[in-house]
């Protein structure tokens, strides 16, 4: 099954290698693909149940990039801060 995800806070290609880099490590994804353009996260996943986008959604507003329109205010404010370290982390990752 495909999953479509519209996330906040990708704004260049170090964010989408830390979101790609922790969404491969969970071990029902497959073809994990980040459009930093739209913002969009999109992978393939044979659980159907419900339970694995439960867990997509909460390792992405762990790392700062919530589902477009799920966080507001001070927690919107925190993600944004989360996804800069995510950011430069994915960015020194693809210099290494």
């Amino acid at each position: 099954m495909e999953y479509q995800l519209q996330v906040d806070n990708i704004k260049c290609g170090g964010c989408a290698g830390s979101i790609s880099k922790k969404l491969n490590q969970i071990e029902q994804l497959s073809d994990v693909q980040v459009d930093i353009e739209q913002g969009m996260v999109a992978f393939q996943s044979d659980d159907d149940s419900g339970q694995i986008l439960i867990e997509v959604k909460a390792a992405l507003l762990k790392m700062g990039y919530p589902e477009t329109g799920s966080v507001e205010g001070a927690r919107a404010m925190g993600a944004k801060a989360k996804s800069f370290v995510s950011c430069a982390v994915g960015k020194m990752s693809d210099s290494e």
